[in-house]
């Protein structure tokens, strides 16, 4: 017996509507996508290997270490997306694309104003506590971050990129700040690495403090560094120029 066809036509990227007596109800309980766990959720999120990198509660020696590696674990991940985001902006700087740069520079700045503001609850552990999970962590330390790592890797490329375009308006950094309102964009991207250089050096100022106030200022840490280096390299910015323009500007001021 022949098929009748269906008059109406169907539009591309729809699909016709099903015949009557289809069973056309989709299961939205079941998962779709491939992958380990019960729901699309977990699958996309890869849930069931997240959680499974902290320790178990058998392999703890103290019920802490799921607060500390909790915060160092997703410090981890907002450091990648923080990298990524610099490393594209620099791409696109170099190729004279001063929005989209902006806007992911907005994006690894808040990156590190999460990881800046997570690392309050290292200090809900005990100084004397933290002595049993410290004796755990072998030579594990804040220099091995390869998140940190990634950071001072595509910085100094961003800052590159900017000069670079500076250089061929033919402006000086001080210039570029003092006619900052003829060279909007290039002045609001010296503020977006600015920014990000301030970013990056609270964070390692808040380290250094939290460092501090558990296990002391005074002490030598995990991979044989005194803890007091540490607040000596907070002074190291990425961008030193920038900060030193200040000082000119505030003395060409003066000088007029």
């Amino acid at each position: 017996m022949a098929v009748e066809e269906s008059s109406e036509p169907t539009l591309p990227g729809h699909a016709a509507e099903p015949a009557p007596g289809d069973d056309a109800e989709e299961d939205y309980s079941q998962p779709i996508l491939p992958g380990e766990g019960e729901s699309d959720y977990e699958r996309y999120l890869r849930t069931d290997a997240l959680l499974a990198l902290q320790k178990t509660p058998d392999e703890q020696v103290h019920r802490d270490e799921l607060l500390f590696q909790t915060v160092h674990q997703s410090s981890e991940l907002w450091l990648k997306l923080a990298a990524t985001e610099v490393e594209t902006a620099a791409r696109h700087v170099r190729e004279h694309e001063i929005a989209p740069a902006l806007r992911l520079l907005g994006r690894a700045s808040l990156c590190l104003q999460l990881i800046t503001g997570q690392l309050d609850m290292l200090e809900q552990m005990s100084p004397w506590e933290y002595q049993t999970i410290r004796k755990v962590l072998g030579h594990g330390s804040g220099f091995d971050s390869p998140g940190f790592r990634n950071v001072r890797r595509v910085s100094p490329d961003l800052g590159e990129a900017f000069h670079a375009l500076r250089r061929e308006a033919g402006l000086s950094i001080v210039d570029l700040y003092v006619r900052g309102r003829e060279f909007e964009e290039l002045y609001q991207l010296a503020e977006a690495l600015t920014e990000w250089d301030e970013r990056v050096t609270v964070w390692r100022f808040r380290h250094y403090k939290v460092v501090s106030r558990i296990i002391g200022d005074e002490v030598v840490g995990t991979q044989g560094t005194p803890v007091e280096l540490l607040g000596s390299l907070i002074k190291k910015n990425l961008y030193p120029e920038l900060w030193r323009a200040r000082n000119e500007i505030t003395a060409r001021s003066n000088e007029e």
